[in-house]
């Protein structure tokens, strides 16, 4: 979803309503007892209005444990205090809360919108958490050029263009913009690229592009181009088909046969485009299905995308939430936060109905701009849409209850072989990566039950330029950073995302020495370290283990275990090695201009493009650094004397 919400508005215009103060309650209790919950609830009864709004139930360190929408406050704040009618998983949050905050709506769609929004940036452990949020990729055709360009675009629709999505991947965008290169000849790329061409590129050579950039194709054929990409995209693709047909048989009629040739070659890419639909959609012009399917407490919900009468890809997510949810609790939460970031389809098809539908519809509706509406089909094309959605989502779930399974054998396997208390729930791996001390960078992986958690990664850039190229002081230095951060937000050492239960290191005794060492100066014990070397050769398989009051030591070749931490230490090198590349690269783009201030890229590009090298613009002088387009007196003054300063 796109634009500014009513929920924005509502949460700027609405302070939070003051806390009141509960009864005297023991403040060393981490957890406490449920009767020191009803006590905390009960004193903000008095104030709450009978109003729309959102409450957030808070634990002793001020984080949420449980994000709520209301249509009446009072009324809904004052069921918590009914012990008896709640199940174990609230009686268990209300036993947890030591405060309460409210924001008061305008109705109680904006309470839900705002609900979503904050579900998802505090992530309360009570709540249902879709772990995925990230917008979905679109292919744009863009309308601020006069040969527009076709690209893949992720985020808010702010470039003036069409835009067509959204897909399921960025695989799947990236095989359909291949496909229509192909198929309408546009090209992909960059304005400045196409700018500073004088020759055609790769891209014209084979036969993906008509070159517009030296003028091989004028603006109005390079048009009609683009109106075909734009009708197939719309839904229109048996006309545009149509038509590269008949061209092609004129041109074998002509005799012309490398232009019948051509044209053939398109029809195929659309042909390609067009076998990526695996179902059928007729009937079917916009929608969304949602398939819900639970098994062995763990949720799968399967997402298609249809546009235009075309599949568009789909997805798996299966979002965390307590076992004693039923199916529509889970759906209507899932719903709410996944729109949260998206634009849905006027059309939303459902194998059962969430929690609060109408509520839902309406929300939707207000922030989209147009009508969406919820239906569970039970027959025709809809319905077998939806049939599909949730037979993929049986096999996705069955997929990942036996990974899980094999995970946790894994995991258990690995507390075996480091002799842990348990199988681990949060490893992080450690690897650092530079060239000879330049743009020296570390990383970090995390990888637990249901493997690797990209959004936990890390980077950090090395700030000691004395450690930098030293393998040791890096590793203090990264290590030293992130467990000084652990414990200035977790000195408890009570929150499982802050603290590994495994950390792997990538080398041999001296970095296992250096970690500890950092470890041991921050007060840390109790820490599992283990540094993993290459063997001789750096053959992999012959990896030894290096660990505190331990011999080194050396799984079987063959052991599963020893696969799996191979596989965390080449993903820990992966990372590090893909930010230290990103870092050189833009390294490598900066010049000494960039260090002046005031200097922004139009002026940038004006001094090279007069005197050809930022090595000339140091050597100019005062004059002639004035008669640069854009560049005053005062400025040109500004960099004489920055690189007279620092010559």
């Amino acid at each position: 979803m796109n634009g500014k919400s009513k929920t924005d508005d509502a949460t700027a215009a609405t302070a939070p309503i003051e806390p009141v103060s509960g009864p005297d309650r023991p403040v060393d209790s981490p957890v406490g007892t449920i009767k020191d919950g009803l006590a905390v609830i009960g004193g903000y009864l008095k104030t709450l209005p009978s109003l729309p709004g959102v409450y957030r139930m808070l634990d002793d360190r001020g984080e949420a444990l449980y994000v709520g929408k209301a249509g009446n406050l009072k009324k809904r704040v004052s069921s918590y205090t009914q012990a008896g009618r709640q199940p174990a998983r609230l009686l268990r949050m209300i036993a947890e809360t030591r405060a309460m905050e409210f924001v008061v709506t305008g109705s109680e769609v904006e309470a839900l919108l705002l609900e979503a929004n904050l579900i998802k940036k505090l992530r309360p452990r009570y709540n249902v958490l879709l772990r995925d949020d990230k917008t979905f990729p679109h292919i744009l055709l863009t309308g601020d050029h006069p040969f527009p360009q076709i690209t893949k675009h992720r985020g808010a629709e702010r470039r003036k263009g069409s835009y067509f999505g959204p897909f399921a991947s960025a695989g799947a965008v990236n095989r359909t913009i291949t496909a229509l290169q192909r198929a309408f000849l546009l090209r992909n790329c960059a304005d400045t690229v196409f700018s500073a061409r004088t020759r055609p590129c790769l891209q014209y050579q084979i036969k993906r592009c008509t070159a517009p950039c030296v003028d091989y194709v004028d603006q109005e054929a390079y048009a009609q181009q683009v109106a075909q990409a734009v009708a197939f995209l719309s839904g229109k693709s048996r006309a545009v088909a149509d038509a590269f047909a008949a061209k092609m048989n004129e041109a074998s009629d002509a005799l012309d046969y490398e232009e019948a040739a051509r044209y053939r070659d398109r029809i195929r890419a659309l042909s390609a485009i067009q076998a990526q639909q695996d179902i059928n959609l007729e009937g079917i012009d916009e929608a969304d299905a949602f398939a819900i399917c639970r098994e062995g407490g763990q949720t799968c919900v399967q997402v298609y995308f249809v546009r235009s009468g075309r599949n568009y890809g789909t997805r798996a997510y299966f979002p965390t939430h307590d076992k004693a949810l039923e199916p529509p609790a889970v759906l209507g939460s899932f719903l709410g936060q996944f729109y949260e970031n998206k634009r849905p389809a006027r059309s939303i098809l459902l194998n059962c109905q969430p929690e609060g539908a109408p509520l839902l519809a309406e929300a939707l509706t207000v922030r989209s701009g147009r009508k969406v509406e919820l239906h569970t089909p039970a027959r025709g094309a809809k319905r077998r849409l939806v049939d599909h959605a949730i037979a993929n989502a049986r096999e996705a779930l069955a997929r990942r209850m036996a990974e899980s399974s094999s995970q946790r054998r894994l995991l258990n396997a690995v507390a075996d072989a480091f002799a842990l208390d348990g199988p681990p729930g949060r490893i992080e791996v450690y690897d650092n990566s530079h060239i000879s001390g330049t743009n020296a960078v570390g990383a970090m992986i995390v990888a637990g039950p249901e493997g690797f958690v990209k959004a936990a990664y890390r980077k950090f850039n090395i700030k000691n330029q004395e450690a930098a190229g030293d393998d040791f002081a890096m590793m203090r230095e990264v290590l030293g950073r992130r467990f000084s951060r652990a414990l200035k937000e977790d000195p408890d050492r009570r929150q499982a995302d802050q603290w590994p239960d495994l950390v792997l290191i990538d080398g041999g005794k001296g970095q296992l020495s250096a970690a500890m060492e950092c470890l041991a100066e921050l007060g840390i014990d109790r820490l599992a370290v283990v540094s993993i070397a290459k063997g001789p050769d750096r053959n992999a398989g012959r990896e030894r283990f290096f660990q505190q009051e331990r011999e080194p030591f050396q799984l079987e070749p063959n052991d599963p275990v020893l696969y799996y931490l191979q596989r965390l230490r080449d993903e820990a090198h992966r990372f590090a090695i893909t930010t230290h590349r990103a870092r050189r690269t833009t390294a490598i783009g900066k010049s000494a201009i960039d260090e002046i201030g005031g200097i922004g890229p139009r002026r940038k590009k004006a001094l090279l493009n007069h005197f050809g090298s930022a090595r000339a613009v140091a050597s100019a002088g005062l004059a002639d650094l004035q008669r640069v387009e854009g560049i005053s007196a005062a400025v040109a003054k500004k960099i004489y004397d920055h690189f007279r300063q620092t010559a």
